[in-house]
């Protein structure tokens, strides 16, 4: 078993020792009644949540697990796994860059879990990992213009003041979820670069369910946009297409993979090499994850890129 800790997330976007940890002070009990009940306590996980601005909250998260490896120790625990949980930043524009996290989290383990203290140590980069993977394309499926009937607001032509109402194919319930789950505010790329003549209205995104909560983005300022038009949303990989809902009907996104005509011309140089070899013992030897290996079956992996860019 592996004993869950507390941590300082309060600062994070998504907070996750409101439900999941223990306190420090609580730890010492729970060591010695699984000790008294043969449970074996093999290790320390935590979690400072997504979002975590402040990467010290990791250095004081390690300096904890530090002091319940001792007490678990000295009950006579074998404690050898350290899991530094996840949340890390999968963007380059994040707040905090990964590479300073990991910076402060290599000192801490430095100082509290020096190599070949016989731990192991690991993370859960999923979020790192797939955030940049996926790009989103919504249609706009209706519109409307709402004038802001307020005294004194005029736009520079002299005509009233307006915000216009997007709706899209996908929302919050759909591929967008995250703007419940991560409070953030996705930003569209547009189809075609606007000029600099064109006006900018103040917009908002909504998704296609009939719910007041199905809003996908206010506050944005784009041109004129149509009925059919398309938008692009990058750094779509985390928390959308997997907690996606068929509610208010909802169908699921279709996905369709592609790579950099680059990175294609590399594996396909990798694959004729690799069916060029003469294979002695008659087993193939995996290049890639592509490839399958059961006993003396080798199965070439088969890619069918959707599209090559």
């Amino acid at each position: 078993m592996v004993l869950c800790i507390a941590t300082d997330d309060s600062h994070s976007l998504s907070c996750l020792s409101l439900k999941f940890g223990v306190s420090l002070k609580s730890c010492r009990h729970l060591l010695e009644n699984a000790k008294k009940h043969h449970v074996e306590v093999v290790g320390v996980s935590f979690h400072i949540g997504s979002g975590c601005p402040d990467p010290q909250a990791y250095a004081q998260s390690i300096a904890d697990a530090r002091l319940v490896f001792e007490m678990g120790t000295e009950l006579g625990h074998k404690m050898h796994v350290l899991d530094l949980g996840g949340g890390f930043p999968g963007t380059e524009g994040a707040k905090v860059r990964f590479e300073e996290i990991a910076s402060v989290i290599n000192s801490a383990l430095d100082l509290y879990f020096p190599e070949g203290c016989g731990v192991d140590i690991f993370a859960e980069l999923g979020r790192y990992y797939v955030t940049s993977a996926f790009t989103v394309a919504v249609s706009i499926i209706a519109k409307k213009e709402v004038l802001l009937d307020q005294p004194g607001r005029e736009e520079e032509n002299g005509s009233t003041s307006k915000t216009i109402v997007y709706h899209l194919d996908e929302g919050v319930y759909g591929i967008f979820n995250s703007v419940l789950f991560d409070n953030i505010c996705p930003t569209p790329i547009l189809q075609k670069k606007p000029s600099t003549e064109q006006p900018l209205y103040s917009s908002s995104l909504w998704g296609p369910a009939v719910d007041g909560c199905d809003c996908v983005a206010e506050g944005l300022w784009l041109p004129q946009l149509h009925v059919g038009d398309w938008l692009v949303f990058d750094n779509m990989g985390a928390y959308t297409v997997g907690m996606g809902s068929p509610f208010w009907g909802t169908q699921a996104c279709h996905i369709t993979y592609a790579m950099s005509r680059v990175a294609w011309e590399a594996l396909r140089r990798q694959l004729m090499a690799a069916e060029q070899e003469d294979d002695v013992e008659g087993v193939c030897k995996p290049l890639s994850c592509g490839w399958e290996i059961t006993d003396t079956l080798c199965v070439g992996p088969v890619f069918t890129p959707a599209s090559i860019m």
